[in-house]
């Protein structure tokens, strides 16, 4: 889920709003499908950025229950083979700076438009989802199955200097993340970001395509995101040269630094 650019939003159609034939065709009620951008919070809660002019945001005004489809199934031969999850929550309108940051990190396009009036900021609340991972792969999760206790403190007080550190000074090692870890082309005229980290991972983008990097347990402060990061930096160097794993690495290399550190070099 997290890896997702896009989702497919349900909401239930509002039937009282005045517009003739209403009642005659009992459009009230009705589920109301749309494609929506999403972003996450660290925590993995979905954000979308929603206008008041939008049929799907008048439906949540009415009724918060809302469905996202996030779908996993890109490039497959067979589609119905691959993953797919319906999440269920209700969306309400979220005045947190956090959100909406890492809302514009993840979709910088919609830096154009998010200041308009009418746009906000909507945090979903998930209650349940339910899972296709493949044929006869089927089940229902909960709330504590996607998501994370809570948002760590310390890591999204750091998260703004550590994305700016590492877009502006690691350059190389973003695109080894990408490359070797994601999986993804290494063609390209733009450099690859990072566009927010996560308890979880790191997510990275360049022009419209999107990457995620999973870490290997759960990193709650910036120093552990800093050693973390550094150490996927040397596997994916390792990866890439066909070095063993167990190499030995020259200190000196260490790809990323802290951005404290890195600062008071600087002066």
């Amino acid at each position: 889920m997290r890896g997702a650019g896009l989702a497919a939003l349900s909401t239930v159609l509002r039937g009282d709003d005045g517009q003739a034939g209403d009642q005659q065709t009992g459009r009230g009620g009705w589920p109301y499908p749309s494609l929506v951008q999403v972003a996450f919070d660290l925590d993995g809660t979905p954000l979308l950025l929603l206008s008041t002019l939008a049929d799907h945001t008048k439906n949540i005004a009415r009724d918060p229950r809302v469905g996202l489809l996030f779908d996993g199934t890109a490039g497959l031969a067979e589609p119905l083979s691959g993953p797919r999850l319906s999440v269920l929550g209700r969306a309400e309108r979220s005045e947190e700076p956090r959100h909406r940051a890492r809302f514009l990190a993840r979709h910088p396009g919609a830096a154009l438009y998010a200041g308009f009036a009418d746009f906000s900021v909507y945090a979903v609340s998930v209650e349940r989802a339910h899972l296709v991972a493949g044929f006869g792969r089927v089940r229902w999760l909960d709330r504590a199955d996607l998501l994370l206790p809570g948002v760590p403190a310390a890591l999204a007080e750091a998260e703004g200097a550590i994305l700016a550190h590492m877009n502006a000074d690691h350059a190389d090692a973003l695109r080894l993340y990408a490359r070797v870890l994601a999986g993804r082309t290494a063609d390209g005229a733009e450099p690859w970001t990072m566009t927010g980290i996560d308890p979880d991972g790191c997510d990275l983008r360049r022009s419209g395509e999107m990457a995620r990097v999973d870490f290997d347990h759960s990193v709650e402060n910036p120093e552990d995101a800093r050693v973390t990061l550094a150490g996927l930096a040397r596997q994916a160097r390792q990866s890439a040269s066909g070095s063993a794993p167990g190499a030995a690495d020259d200190p000196a290399d260490d790809p990323v630094d802290s951005p404290v550190e890195s600062k008071d070099r600087d002066g």
